[in-house]
């Protein structure tokens, strides 16, 4: 991340995310508060994005599209129920990022498959890696 506002930028994307379904789940809202932690956000701008949101920034840069992309993607599978508004909403954000939509939907059918959620951050790359053979 390059700058503070970019970061912010980041939370507030995944703040809107988590809302997309209507409700914010206790365990959506402490992995918010985790990526904030690690976006080195203070906890009033934190809260203050969820009162009135900013306009989302652009991501000039692809690794890190990809990694927001799978943060949302976390965010998604963090109240262990996957809503079909949100489904949607994600596959719209990838496209509007300019990620391969077969990638990001690959991303999302591995993430379905593992018991935990989560995949390895090589086998991330190489999914969105493989749009350029």
């Amino acid at each position: 991340m390059e700058n503070y506002e970019e970061r912010k930028s980041l939370l507030q994307e995944m703040i809107s995310f988590a809302l997309v379904d209507g409700q914010l789940h206790d365990r959506e809202y402490d992995f918010l508060e985790l990526i904030a932690n690690q976006l080195e956000i203070d906890k009033p701008t934190f809260l203050e994005l969820f009162k009135n949101p900013s306009e989302v920034k652009v991501i000039k840069d692809e690794f890190n599209r990809i990694c927001q992309f799978y943060r949302l993607a976390l965010l998604m599978h963090s109240d262990g129920v996957l809503h079909e508004r949100e489904l949607i909403k994600i596959n719209e954000i990838g496209i509007n990022m300019g990620l391969n939509p077969y990638s990001t939907k690959r991303v999302l059918q591995l993430m379905e498959k593992s018991p935990n959620q989560m995949i390895d951050g090589a086998v991330l790359l190489s999914v969105f890696a493989e749009q350029y053979n």
